[in-house]
């Protein structure tokens, strides 16, 4: 497991408006649990089948880690260990985003090196 980069799943919209406000709170999901979700590079596929079924004009950001004082790995009730942060994203620690489509399946279409 690759601990330098963190990848969290957004809507195009979602993106927009963080590099706006040059910072990600969270979304709704992320405000309830007191955290901000992220998938390691290996989860991010079953993050999208499970949260994301047929959903389209999703990003998905990569976001280094180095310098999140408050991300925590911790077990998810499937047993899985999962990065949870316990404060704002500043839009400086995004290096990368990829364009995440649908097939015509309705399965995510990741880039090539996931």
């Amino acid at each position: 497991m690759n601990f330098k980069f963190v990848y969290k799943i957004c809507t195009k919209s979602e993106w927009q408006e963080i590099k706006d406000k040059g910072q990600l709170v969270g979304s709704k999901k992320d405000l309830e649990d007191g955290y901000i979700h992220f998938s390691g590079e290996d989860q991010i596929k079953g993050t999208l089948e499970k949260f994301y079924s047929n959903q389209k004009d999703l990003i998905l950001l990569k976001v280094d880690t180095l310098k999140l004082d408050h991300l925590l790995w911790e077990q998810a009730s499937d047993g899985n260990m999962f990065p949870h942060l316990y404060s704002s994203l500043d839009v400086s620690n995004v290096v990368d985003e990829f364009e995440i489509t649908l097939n015509d399946d309705c399965s995510h279409n990741l880039p090539a090196n996931f």
